[in-house]
């Protein structure tokens, strides 16, 4: 093999009618027969899908995936099919266009193949003019499709001839297409699963997003089946490492085969969940022959999954030929499926395809009442649209939540979390936030977050114009009940940053507020403190106190908040008022009585009672500066 050998991320697959040669095709290309089978050798058809590289004249090596093109294995071709990035478009010149002809191109068209070259083979079983007059049906059929104008060459298996032009147009379409990202996470359907005698399980797939390594831990989902990647294969070669784009043989650890299925998932342990409703975009086919309504039961094909679902729509009761809607899959049992990902839809029964399209969302739940349908509709065509532009899908995630765990957006985008941080940071629109875990916040979440919190410290310095300012703990319970302390801390200090309001000495305020302190405030606060001093050790109570400044209960709140905030006043027992000059005093004589304090010992040497120095020595407690032990009391801060 020359030094330019190289593997690309490149998966081009065979489509076509039953018996017009894609096997003989794929095996005069490669060498390789696709048919294992003893059953397919027998019968002569493609029954499982079959698997073979290319090595092109370059060197480069793309995988091919010859698909069964009976009707009976559809499942088959729709599993082989959703992981190619350019199709090999079989069709017989001895017999033209046919029924399943046409189904493959539908289904290609429905999981977004974009690109391929038609095969015209047979060419051996016919003369010039029959030849001439399938290569017009050929270029009738396509005609509107996204196989018109494609290169069309003729050839036959049998002979050889046209083979070389074929291997040719193969390398310049290797040249146009795109290989596959090897960001992200990794997603392989698994379209195989054998054990091997000595080794374990093996299955195989194609790659389709992400990259694997030796010893990584892996799932199998939906049934959670976790393990190890013990060896990894790409055609055969063992290789350190696998990526998007590859078909991939894959030795597992501690996985047995009878916990396997078709249509399972291999991924990332931890990353990705069985989901039993996706949002998507959906299109009936214009061959479709009657609408299909609201509710109606079909097959879902996504991946190598084939389910039974039920399509609802989200604002119409029926969709005909060939009109696209935007729907929810709910299917009768979970399914893995991956952003972006097509699908085909066909009949329940008869089976016959009729649609498809492709994931929006895959976590998805049912809207309850017309507004949030409404919401719901616009955000999936949001995602619709740039999908289709190719755009990041970041933005409009992280937009309808507002604020997203860093974690949440990973299960929800299937990006790996670097991928997401370097998104936020980039785009305007979006903040990443530390504080102890990560969060993604929308720039609109962000202004109705200082919204709320201008609008509370507004409404609280109108209630309490002589405070410094609001709590922390009153802050965040007015705009962001709940929540993680770290998180409610990083926010405040975000919108301390960013000139929304301003902390100063433990409180809350906005840029503008200054305390009042006129004359009638320091009047009021004078007869208070007065009161408490004049009363001593026999601490006045709050409805007293109020009486005697006849006050209004919330002005005389007001001014209570005030003086308990520069730590003028205390309350004791939620009744009493103790001014800080009388605890002094008590704190100088109680310090005179040693180590040895008790109720009694207070209660003698203030003259006051029980109903007075219990509540006292509580309050004293609650703040450090006794600690009690048995009857008495240790004074630790004098």
């Amino acid at each position: 093999m020359s030094d330019d050998s190289r593997e690309l991320s490149l998966v081009l697959g065979t489509a076509g009618h039953i018996d017009h040669g894609k096997t003989s095709l794929v095996r005069a290309l490669t060498g390789t027969d696709c048919d294992r089978l003893s059953e397919e050798k027998k019968r002569g058809i493609t029954i499982e899908l079959g698997f073979a590289s290319l090595r092109l004249a370059d060197g480069r090596i793309v995988s091919i995936v010859d698909v069964p093109g009976h009707e009976r294995f559809i499942r088959q071709m729709v599993a082989g099919a959703a992981g190619i990035d350019a199709v090999l478009f079989v069709v017989a010149a001895d017999e033209g266009v046919m029924p399943q002809t046409r189904e493959h191109l539908e289904i290609l068209s429905l999981l977004g193949i974009r690109r391929g070259i038609v095969a015209l083979t047979k060419i051996d079983a016919v003369d010039d003019d029959l030849l001439e007059l399938a290569r017009m049906d050929v270029e009738t059929l396509l005609k509107g499709t996204f196989l018109e104008g494609a290169a069309i060459v003729p050839l036959s298996s049998v002979d050889g001839r046209g083979i070389d032009a074929l291997k040719a147009e193969i390398g310049r379409l290797v040249d146009e297409l795109q290989p596959r990202r090897w960001e992200g996470l990794f997603f392989l359907p698994i379209d195989r699963a054998f054990p091997i005698s000595g080794f374990g399980t093996v299955v195989t797939g194609t790659a389709y997003s992400g990259r694997i390594r030796l010893g990584e831990e892996v799932s199998i989902l939906p049934a959670d089946v976790r393990g190890k990647v013990r060896s990894l294969q790409v055609h055969g070669k063992a290789v350190e490492a696998a990526s998007a784009g590859q078909r991939v043989a894959l030795n597992l650890a501690g996985i047995s085969i009878d916990s396997l299925e078709k249509g399972d998932v291999l991924c990332p342990s931890d990353l990705f969940e069985p989901t039993s409703c996706v949002d998507v975009s959906f299109q009936l086919l214009p061959s479709a022959a009657e609408p299909l309504r609201h509710w109606q039961r079909i097959r879902l094909h996504l991946g190598t999954s084939d389910v039974l679902a039920r399509i609802s729509f989200l604002d119409r009761s029926e969709i005909h030929a060939g009109e696209r809607a935007v729907a929810q899959l709910v299917t009768e049992s979970p399914l893995v499926g991956l952003l972006g990902q097509p699908f085909v839809v066909r009949f329940y029964s008869p089976l016959k395809t009729i649609g498809g399209g492709r994931i929006l969302n895959v976590y998805g739940h049912k809207p309850r009442g017309a507004s949030a349908r409404r919401e719901r509709l616009s955000w999936l065509c949001d995602i619709e649209e740039r999908l289709e532009a190719g755009k990041s899908l970041v933005e409009v995630f992280v937009d309808r939540h507002g604020l997203l765990p860093l974690p949440e957006a990973v299960r929800l985008l299937q990006e790996v979390p670097l991928a997401l941080t370097e998104a936020a940071q980039k785009n305007s629109s979006m903040t990443l936030l530390r504080a102890g875990s990560e969060y993604l916040l929308s720039s609109r979440w962000m202004a109705s977050l200082e919204g709320r919190a201008q609008r509370a410290l507004s409404v609280f310095h109108e209630k309490e114009p002589f405070l410094k300012g609001i709590s922390p703990e009153r802050f965040f319970r007015e705009i962001l009940p709940g929540g993680d302390l770290k998180l409610l801390k990083a926010l405040g200090k975000l919108l301390v940053d960013k000139g929304t309001v301003c902390f100063d000495e433990g409180f809350f305020r906005l840029p503008s507020f200054v305390p009042t302190r006129n004359e009638l405030f320091l009047e009021r606060s004078e007869k208070l403190l007065g009161l408490c001093r004049e009363r001593k050790f026999q601490f006045p109570e709050i409805e007293e106190a109020q009486s005697l400044l006849g006050l209004p209960v919330t002005e005389f709140q007001s001014l209570l908040n005030a003086l308990r905030q520069k730590k003028q006043v205390a309350i004791l027992a939620e009744t009493f008022l103790l001014c800080e000059e009388v605890e002094e005093e008590l704190l100088r004589q109680v310090a005179a009585l040693g180590e040895a304090i008790t109720l009694a010992s207070v209660r003698d040497l203030t003259g006051s009672t029980r109903r007075f120095v219990l509540p006292l020595l509580e309050y004293w407690d609650s703040r450090g500066i006794t600690r009690r032990v048995g009857d008495k009391r240790i004074l630790l801060k004098k």
